[in-house]
C-alpha cells in the first residue's frame, strides 16, 4: 500500500477496506481526499495499527468485492441510481414517519430526538434535490461523453463545475448524518425504548452505511474517472 494514497483511493481499490476505516471512525467518503496518516492524525489514531489491519485484510482469503473500477461509467451510473438513489427515495418517507412519531411521543423525555427529526428533514430535502441534479444534469453528460467518444462543450462549461457542487453537497450531507449519529449515541436506543424507537435508529444506521458507500462510489471513482475522460476528450 502506497503511503501517499488517499483513503478514498485505498477503498476504491478494495471496497472491503471500508469496514476497517468504519471500525476506526475514519471517513472514507467525504474525507476520502486525505492520506491514511492524515486521517489517523485527525482522529488521534495510530496509523501503524490501521495499516496493519488493512494489510491483514489484504492478505485474507476473503473473495474480493466487485471491481467497480473495471466497469464502464455508464454501467456504474446505472448501478448507483438503481442501488443507492432508489434506496434513498424509498427510505425517505418511512424514516420521516418513524422520526415524527418518536419525536412526538418521546421528545419531552428525550429532547435529542426532536433535533434528530429536524436534522433528518434537512438532510432528506437536500438529498432528494441532489439526486435530481445528478440524474438530470451530471449523469447524462458523463454517459454522453462516454458513448459519443468526443467532447462537446456543455452549458455548464466543464465537468469540474457540477462536480464541485456535488462534492460540496456530499460534504454537507456527511456532516448532517454525523450530527444524527452524535445525537443518537451512534444509534444506540436508550434503555427501555419502544420498538418504533429502535426501528428508527436501525433505519438511520443503515441509511448512514448506504450513504457512505454511495458517496464513495461517486467521489472516489465516478467523479474522478468522469473528469479524466473529459480531459482526454478535450485534449483529443
Amino acid at each position: 500500500m502506497n503511503s501517499n494514497q488517499t483513503v478514498g483511493q485505498i477503498v476504491a481499490e478494495d471496497f472491503r477496506k471500508a469496514a476497517v476505516f468504519k471500525h476506526y471512525g475514519i471517513d472514507f467518503c467525504c474525507g476520502g481526499g486525505r492520506t491514511l496518516v492524515e486521517s489517523c492524525q485527525s482522529k488521534g489514531i495510530d496509523a501503524t495499527e490501521v495499516a496493519a489491519a488493512l494489510e491483514e485484510l489484504e492478505q485474507s482469503a476473503f473473495a474480493s468485492e466487485t471491481e467497480y473500477n473495471e466497469w464502464s461509467l455508464s454501467f456504474l451510473i446505472d448501478y448507483i441510481v438503481n442501488k443507492y438513489h432508489h434506496y434513498i427515495q424509498r427510505s425517505a418517507n418511512p424514516i420521516t414517519e418513524f422520526a415524527v412519531k418518536v419525536a412526538r411521543v418521546h421528545g419531552q423525555r428525550h429532547p435529542e430526538v426532536i433535533e434528530v427529526l429536524q436534522v433528518w428533514n434537512e438532510l432528506r430535502e437536500e438529498l432528494l434535490q441532489h439526486l435530481q441534479k445528478e440524474e438530470q444534469v451530471l449523469f447524462p453528460y458523463i454517459k454522453t461523453l462516454e458513448s459519443a467518444g468526443h467532447w462537446q462543450k456543455p452549458a455548464f462549461g466543464t465537468i469540474e463545475n457540477p462536480l464541485a457542487v456535488m462534492e460540496t453537497e456530499h460534504e454537507n450531507a456527511g456532516a448532517l448524518m454525523a450530527r444524527i449519529a452524535e445525537l443518537t449515541d451512534q444509534y444506540q436506543a436508550p434503555e427501555g425504548a419502544c420498538t418504533t424507537y429502535r426501528v428508527l435508529f436501525s433505519m438511520l444506521k443503515e441509511f448512514e452505511e448506504k450513504l457512505h458507500e454511495h458517496v464513495h462510489l461517486e467521489n472516489n471513482i465516478l467523479f474522478v474517472k468522469g473528469m479524466e475522460l473529459e480531459r482526454e476528450m478535450v485534449g483529443a
